[in-house]
């Protein structure tokens, strides 16, 4: 967990993103300012800085590429005065930022269970994978950094393998080499065969697998996505989807037919009434620890 900042540093970091956000929006056509028109983005991409320096928890944002605008969501547990500043800062904007209110709480869906088990943590693996002879599963950070050896159940009784690579915060991924070779490690989700990776794109038609919900589907809402899970637990480049998902499910394949995309890191709501998922891009601990699918 990363050192919280003093409450004058945060202070001086809010009101700097702050001027800069004005400046970007005076920047602007029509705004009566001389200067050049910014770059495309320039003001939801400081717009952005300011909504992290605000260090909210319980807020996603991703910039909206069709209208150039940063939707950020707060959800239930974002409490009044924290609202209050979002709601100044969407003000202040100039229609930049547009701020959007979400039933449920955003969290890491960890929980004890079921799937692959640590410690009394249940998580989903995401993929299999290997470098040479040596086989993987990739799952969410936010489950291996608090777990070092992993098991196919409850009782511990069959052991998969240890942790071997953790990224969380700031990403949420981790790595689990399968050490038992009596533990089948296909190159499938489900039954589905798996035979490469795909790059999300906004409108896709996708599709996740949880040890929790099973299999639910979707299309891709946003890309580049920051989220706050609290504790300063920010992460950041995700992909944001309209499906649901529940505890235990955090780890869990996102697809595009034989495709995988993204390993699921956190959301909102459930599955009776609907919800938001958040998906690490699978390419980023793929590239890291020089793995590949089969």
């Amino acid at each position: 967990m990363r050192a919280r900042r003093s409450r004058t540093a945060r202070f001086r970091s809010v009101t700097c993103a702050l001027s800069l956000l004005t400046a970007a929006v005076l920047a602007l056509p029509g705004t009566g300012a001389a200067a050049a028109t910014p770059p495309p983005h320039t003001a939801p991409r400081t717009a952005s800085a300011a909504v992290e320096a605000l260090d909210i928890a319980g807020t996603s944002w991703a910039v909206d590429d069709r209208t150039g605008t940063l939707r950020v969501q707060a959800d239930a547990t974002v409490p009044a005065p924290g609202l209050a500043r979002l709601r100044q800062l969407a003000a202040r904007s100039g229609g930049t930022v547009v701020l959007e209110r979400h039933d449920g709480r955003l969290r890491t869906l960890l929980s004890g269970g079921d799937a692959v088990f640590a410690s009394g943590l249940r998580c989903t693996a995401g993929v299999n994978v290997r470098s040479g002879t040596s086989y993987y599963f990739v799952t969410a950070g936010h489950c291996t950094g608090s777990a070092g050896t992993w098991y196919t159940s409850a009782a511990q009784t069959t052991v998969i393998g240890p942790t071997t690579g953790t990224s969380f915060p700031v990403d949420d991924f981790g790595i689990v080499r399968y050490a038992n070779d009596a533990v089948p490690r296909p190159g499938t989700i489900g039954t589905l065969d798996v035979t490469g990776t795909a790059t999300a794109y906004v409108g896709q038609s996708v599709c996740r697998r949880g040890a929790t919900t099973g299999i639910r589907c979707g299309v891709v809402t946003a890309l580049n996505t920051t989220v706050n899970y609290a504790g300063g637990h920010i992460v950041h480049g995700l992909i944001r989807t309209n499906i649901c998902a529940e505890p235990g499910d955090s780890g869990g394949p996102l697809y595009a037919g034989d495709k995988v995309i993204g390993i699921l890191s956190g959301g909102s709501g459930n599955c009776t009434s609907g919800g938001t998922t958040f998906y690490q891009p699978i390419q980023e601990p793929l590239a890291q620890y020089g793995l590949s699918v089969y």
